[in-house]
């Protein structure tokens, strides 16, 4: 009796183990769900709260032309779906492989 509860054990155990990797694999992202996990991995490297002009600063305003994006120089991060090009998505999904 004690081996087979230690053998259901294992199988349970292996098969949590295997189950999400199979999943996961299984569940390939669109280019506009790849292209928006760019946009916000994105927008949280940046170390403020206005990277783009559709964020909000902290008192509530909307940040448009005092964003990172509106500014030349210094950081640029990608706020819109037009800026991710075929190579950032092919690059990202090496990434995360």
């Amino acid at each position: 009796m004690k081996i087979a509860t230690w053998l259901a054990g294992v199988i349970v155990a292996a098969s949590v183990m295997v189950a999400p990797q199979g999943v996961a694999k299984g569940q390939a992202l669109s280019d506009a769900q790849v292209k928006q996990a760019i946009i916000e991995e994105s927008i949280a490297e940046y170390p403020g709260t206005c990277a783009c002009p559709f964020n909000r600063a902290r008192n509530g305003s909307s940040c448009g032309r005092r964003s990172a994006w509106s500014k030349a120089g210094g950081y640029a991060p990608i706020c819109y779906a037009n800026e991710v090009t075929k190579e950032m998505i092919n690059a990202w999904r090496e990434r995360q492989q």
